[in-house]
This record gives C-alpha cells, sequence and structure tokens, in this order.
C-alpha cells in the first residue's frame, strides 16, 4: 500500500511514496496490554530513505537529510498502529517540506506610540509619588 502525503506549503501536488521504499519493523510493544501482549508484534516502525527517492526532486532531497524513521505502538493491534505510523510519516513529511518562514523585518515604534508610552511612564510616577506617607499638620 503507497503512502499519500497530501498537498501543503512546499508540496504543491502532494506525494505519493511506493511501497517498496517504505521499511516496516515490528517488535513487542511496551506498556499495558491484554491477554495477548506479550505474544504479538504490535509495536510499529517505519523508515523511508529520501535520498534513494525516486519520488523527490533535487530541491526536495536537499530538503530532506538521512532517514526518516516514527514509531507507533498506542495501540493493541498491528493494523492501527501501522496505520498512525504512516499518517506520522505522512505529517513529518509534509512539515520537513515546508519551506521556512520569512525572516523578521524590524520596524521602528510610531511616534503615537511612543509618546502613549511616555505619558503612561509619567501617570505610573505621579501615583507613585501620591503614596508617600501621610504628614501630620498639627492640628492639635
Amino acid at each position: 500500500m503507497d503512502l499519500s502525503v497530501p498537498p501543503g506549503p512546499g508540496l504543491p501536488e502532494g506525494l505519493l511514496i511506493p511501497d517498496g521504499e517504505l521499511v516496516e519493523r515490528f517488535s513487542r510493544s511496551p506498556g499495558p496490554g491484554g491477554q495477548s501482549v506479550n505474544t504479538t508484534d504490535t509495536r510499529v516502525e517505519l523508515v523511508w530513505d529520501p535520498g534513494t527517492s525516486a519520488v523527490l526532486d533535487e530541491r526536495q532531497r536537499a530538503r530532506l537529510s538521512g532517514p526518516i524513521s516514527v514509531v507507533a505502538h498506542e495501540h493493541r493491534s498491528q493494523l492501527r498502529n501501522r496505520n498512525a505510523a504512516r499518517e506520522r510519516l505522512a505529517a513529518r513529511i509534509r512539515e520537513l517540506l515546508a519551506p521556512p518562514p520569512p525572516p523578521r523585518r524590524a520596524t521602528k515604534p510610531t511616534r503615537g506610540s511612543k509618546e502613549r508610552r511616555l505619558e503612561a511612564k509619567r501617570q505610573r510616577g505621579q501615583t507613585k509619588q501620591l503614596r508617600g506617607r501621610v504628614q501630620d499638620r498639627g492640628g492639635s
């Protein structure tokens, strides 16, 4: 069963990875389970090497480095773990192929925002000045 990666940023047409490029390994899942927890291999590790893949162009291959591996073992069923691992791998590929966000451009504060900030500082200063000790006016 081929892995379909839906379209997204950096992947306008999506991607269809042939099943032959995916390597699945099964092992015993850790944690609690039912009667068959010690006898079935439900943990799934899914590995894909973009360096040897025929479905990527050079630009995409340059963004991905080394084999990509995901693990799924939260379900008791091997089939459900296989599906979860495939979904995770597709999401990870989309995430890695997305272009980086544009760099932040620094801007200067506006004149109005500077004036509002200074006025607020003056107000806070006056408020704190009024918090001084109460002086006795000698009325007795």
